[in-house]
C-alpha cells in the first residue's frame, strides 16, 4: 500500500548512535518538532556487504543533507548493541566507524511492519495447524523522505542486493522544497538551477517549447 501523502507513523523505536547512547526515536516528531525533512532509510542486516556501502555513502552525503535542512536517520532490525559493534568495527574489515548518524534498532518490528517492508510470508502448516512465517523476516531496501508536517512525499524500495542512489534522494528533496517554495512543479530529470513549470495546460506548453 503506497504511504505517499500520509503521514508518517507516530511511534518510537530504539536507536543507537557511535556514542553507544541507547535511546529512542520517532521519525514523525524528529520532522514537527524540529521543524526538518527527515530521509529514513531501511538496509537489511548489519556486517554484510552492499549495506556497508550505503551507509557509508550516505555519511560522505551528511553536510549536504544538512544543507537542505534534512535529517539522516538508518534503520534495521538488528539490536542496538550489534549497530554499536558495526559502528566500531573499521571500515577495512567491512565496518561502518565513522558514522554519526542514528540507526533504527526495529527489533520488535512493530515500524517496519506498519510499513510492510519485511521480507516475510504467512504460512499454513497442515501438519501443526498453525500459521508459519518463511523468509528472512529482515527489511528491503526501503527509503522514506518525509516533509516538516510528517508527510511521506517519497518512498521506494528495492530488492536486498540493489544499493541505492544517493545523489537521487537529495535531487528530491530540492524538487519538493522548490514546489513548497514556488509552487511550480518539476518536470522529468528536474535538478536545482533548472526551469520548473507551471501547472497549467499553458505551463506545460511553454516548458516543452522552450525544451
Amino acid at each position: 500500500m503506497a504511504l505517499v501523502g500520509k503521514k508518517f507513523p507516530n511511534i518510537a523505536v530504539d536507536a543507537m548512535n557511535d556514542l553507544g547512547d541507547t535511546f529512542q526515536v520517532n521519525v514523525f516528531e524528529e520532522a514537527v518538532k524540529n521543524g526538518k525533512k527527515v530521509l529514513l532509510f531501511w538496509y537489511p542486516k548489519d556486517f554484510t556487504f552492499v549495506c556497508p556501502t550505503e551507509i557509508l555513502a550516505f555519511q560522505e552525503a551528511l553536510p549536504e543533507f544538512e544543507k537542505r535542512n534534512t535529517i539522516v536517520i538508518g534503520a534495521s532490525c538488528d539490536t542496538a548493541e550489534v549497530h554499536f559493534a558495526w559502528l566500531n568495527t573499521k571500515k577495512e574489515d567491512g565496518g561502518i566507524e565513522g558514522v554519526t548518524y542514528p540507526l533504527l534498532a526495529d527489533t520488535t518490528r512493530n515500524l517496519s511492519s506498519l510499513l510492510d517492508i519485511l521480507e516475510v510470508d504467512e504460512v499454513y502448516n497442515e501438519e501443526i495447524d498453525e500459521v508459519l512465517l518463511e523468509g528472512s523476516n529482515v527489511t528491503f531496501r526501503a527509503t522514506y523522505l518525509i516533509d516538516e508536517e510528517g508527510k511521506i512525499f517519497h518512498e521506494s524500495v528495492n530488492d536486498m542486493p540493489l544499493g541505492r542512489n544517493v545523489h537521487e534522494y537529495l535531487r528530491l528533496i530540492d524538487a519538493y522544497t522548490h514546489v513548497q517554495e514556488k509552487g511550480e512543479v518539476c518536470p522529468a530529470n528536474w535538478e536545482e538551477g533548472k526551469d520548473a513549470m507551471e501547472a497549467t495546460r499553458d505551463g506545460v506548453a511553454d516548458y516543452l517549447k522552450s525544451h
